[in-house]
Formats: C-alpha cells, structure tokens, sequence
C-alpha cells in the first residue's frame, strides 16, 4: 500500500473511532404516556447491506436511494471507501457508487480487519470480491450477541462453484479464492438469507447455470435480484426457494430504491398497542410484510390498511390474545419468509406482557436471542423463560403496568424491546449500550419525539 493511501485510512479510521465514542450514550425515558401521530419508516438495513456490497460486482455507477443513516450502513460505506470505491451522496439517504478504481491492497491491512470485524454485514462483500477479483478475505465479523451464527453456507457454497477456502484459527480470519469460477447445483442446509446473497453475487459472474435450492426468498434477497438484473444479470425465480443463475461476462450500473424496512414497521405495530397510542405507519409496502400484519393481529392488535399506510387505533381496552381452534395455547413462533421474522420476536414477546390472554414464544433461530427477558421480570411481567428457545408469557391485561428500571441493551433487536418496554412502564428508565440500537434505528429518538415520546438521549 503506497504511504499516502495509508495515511489517508489511518485519518479516516480515527474519524471513525471519534465517532463511536460520540454514540457512547444512553436513552432517559418517562414511560406511561400514549402517542399519537405519522410515523414513517426507514430504508430496511438486511437489504441495504446487500445491495451496497453489490456495487464491488461492476466498474458501473449503481444508485441506490432510501439507505438508512444506521451505524452497521455507514460503517459498511466507510469499508468501500477505503476499498477505493468513489462514494458521492447525491440526496438524504441517495448515493452514488463507482468501483471502477479499487485498492485491494487495503484488504490484507490491519485497518480493514478492525473495520470489517464490528459489523456482521461485512461478510456481505466476500462474495462480489470473489466474483469479480478471484479472492476475498474477512475476519470473524461481528454483531448482535444472539447465539451461534456460523458461515458455513457461505463457504461451502463457494466451494461447490470452484473457490478454495483456508481459514487462520490464530487470526480468526477467513480466505477465498478461485479464478474461472463454474457454475453449479447448490442444495442450501439452511435457507440462511446472507448466505443466499452472497451465493447470488458471486454465481452471476460465474460461468455458466447455478441452481440454488432451499434459497432464502425474503423480500431483501428479491430486491438484490431485482436489482442485479436491472444490471445485466440473468436470474430467475425471484421470490421462490428455487434460484436459476445463467452467468454472465459482465454486469453495468443500476439505480436501485431500498424496500422500507419490515422490522422497523413490526416495532412500531407494537409500540402503539403497549402504549394505547393511534399511529399511523406510512408507506410500508405492504406486499412485502408476509406474516407480520397477521402474527401482531394474534396478539389481539387492530390493524387497519389504508392504501400504503397502517393504521393502528388507539387500544383503550386492551388487546385479547387468540388461541389455537381446539382453544390450546397461542404459539408466535419465527420461521423463514414468508413466516414471522425472527427480528420481531422480541417486540411480540414485550407486546404480549399487557395483553390479556397467554402465548408461548418461540424463538428458533438463535439460542441467545430470548436471555434479555430478565429484563422484564425485573419490570414485573410475568415471564417464564422455558429454555433458552420458548418463554411463556402471561399478559397483565393492563390491571398493573411495567416498572421504571435501568437496562443494558444487549443487541439491536432486545435493545428496541427494552425501548418499548420501558415507553409504556411507570416511571423513569434508562437504557444504556444504546449503541446496539442505534446500529438498526435511524434517529429513534427524534422519530419518538415527534410523535409525543418522552425519551432523550444523554451522552457519556
């Protein structure tokens, strides 16, 4: 790496580190106040980090608009940057990229490890280095502390299409490589949405057909389809769990708009029905939400569509929760698109602490994912954690509400949780670590307040 590229990552990389100490910062929230008003949502940060790793596929300008001001995005951005992808913001959450120029020495810095190790996503961008340069290379990465979250569909994957795979246990580093890639037929043992993408990126390069079945079908792996087309890519199958890949020489630019995103809109469902609030989600897209609209209404919540937009009325009596036909136990379990999405899990799990009625939860994904609901024993919702997948939760049915309490966020998705939990308790709460939350939520703070929240941000 020439001497002036080194000084210019190590000036960005303190700009970076500057900017982690200013998230340093803690949620204060006077909870038990019902809101009211428009809430919009933000670009969905899964798609996002797909489609802006997909840039690194052509020496084409690709356009991509609604891309959320997150911190898992912007630090997947820094990464191309240094990367020597040309990056210009054209409008709020619009930008342009061109990766016609890159320093792929970069890759083998000390600078891209640490930068590539604090964001899951970063595995993101293996798979368009592999396709179009014949290597990428990424340290074990990072993000929410849920459970085990292995790669080995990735890799394995890359196998089956010609790559050679190597890992450093020391360095815990990650390597690929392979020139004049074939196509071939992949059999996914999980339907694991990241590793669909990545498989995607690099077979459209491949030579050849690549079938991939028990593919993911999420509404983000359609929109990277989408998009890939749109710049000359040949796939077919687009939201089924059977992909067809005819690979091609080269792929051009694209303009490309994120979906809203789906687990934001699943919060704020959520939020208003704990809180009694009248919301309305505006332009959700709601084509793209699979089970969500239906799994809240399980819980008892009204949903009510109105064009793009939901509207959830104001639940002066609560919400009854539903049981199964034979009148057994309501379950909310997750499951692969278009099933409930393990991300709303938690937001089910605080919802059905005021409802009236019993749920089992069920969360299958992530053997960690369930761990913050001493949390909310400790506000006093009546929680019975089963193992470390199931909790059994009894709804108050609002005859006593949540206590005020002092939290730790432990993941993006338990973090918003707490945030919900602690809007509709009694008293004053504080939320610390509130950077998890702020790496899946752009300006939750400001958006809440707008809509009658109140909840300040108070820094270390």
């Amino acid at each position: 790496m020439d001497p002036k590229a080194s000084q210019q990552i190590n000036h960005e990389k303190v700009e970076i580190e500057k900017d982690t100490r200013i998230k340093m910062s803690s949620f204060v929230i006077e909870g038990g106040y019902s809101l009211k008003g428009k809430i919009k949502p933000q670009g969905a940060k899964n798609e996002a980090l797909q489609v802006i790793s997909s840039v690194l596929l052509t020496s084409g300008e690709v356009i991509i608009e609604n891309i959320p001001n997150i911190i898992d995005v912007n630090r997947l951005i820094e990464i191309l940057k240094f990367i020597g992808v040309k990056i210009k913001k054209l409008n709020p959450g619009e930008y342009s990229f061109k990766a016609d120029e890159l320093n792929l020495e970069f890759l083998k810095s000390d600078e891209y490890k640490n930068l590539a190790k604090s964001i899951r996503g970063s595995i993101m961008i293996v798979g368009p280095l592999l396709a179009r340069f014949g290597f990428g290379s990424i340290p074990r990465p990072g993000g929410d502390k849920i459970g085990r979250r292995r790669l080995d569909t990735h890799f394995e994957s890359f196998k089956k299409l010609g790559a050679e795979f190597s890992y450093d246990k020391k360095e815990s580093f990650f390597n690929i490589r392979g020139k004049n890639l074939k196509g071939s037929n992949i059999l996914l043992d999980e339907a694991s949405v990241t590793g669909t993408a990545n498989i995607i990126m690099v077979s459209v390069l491949a030579e050849g057909k690549t079938t991939i079945y028990n593919a993911a079908c999420e509404p983000y792996i359609q929109q990277l389809c989408n998009l890939l087309n749109k710049m000359g890519a040949k796939i077919s199958g687009i939201g089924s769990n059977f992909l067809i890949i005819e690979g091609v020489n080269k792929l051009n630019g694209a303009r490309h708009k994120i979906l809203p995103d789906m687990i934001e809109i699943g919060s704020w469902i959520g939020l208003a029905a704990i809180t009694k609030s009248e919301l309305t989600i505006e332009n959700v897209n709601w084509e793209y939400l699979g089970q969500i609209p239906k799994a809240f209404e399980k819980l008892g919540i009204k949903i009510e569509k109105i064009d793009d937009n939901i509207y959830i009325p104001k639940h002066k009596n609560g919400y009854q929760i539903q049981t199964f036909i034979d009148g057994s136990i309501l379950t909310i379990a997750d499951a692969p698109w278009p099933g409930f999405s393990p991300d709303l899990i938690s937001i089910a799990l605080v919802v059905a602490t005021q409802a009236n009625g019993s749920v089992l939860i069920h969360q299958k994904m992530f053997e960690s994912r369930l761990f913050f609901v001493d949390k909310l024993i400790d506000m006093g919702a009546k929680i019975i954690l089963c193992d470390p997948h199931r909790a059994t939760v009894n709804g108050h049915n609002f005859k006593s509400n949540l206590k005020a309490s002092t939290m730790t966020s432990p993941d993006i998705r338990a973090g918003i949780a707490l945030l919900i939990a602690a809007l509709s308790a009694d008293g004053t709460s504080k939320i610390e670590n509130i950077e998890q939350i702020d790496r899946g939520y752009e300006n939750i703070d400001e958006k809440l307040r707008k809509i009658g929240a109140k909840i300040q941000r108070v820094r270390s």
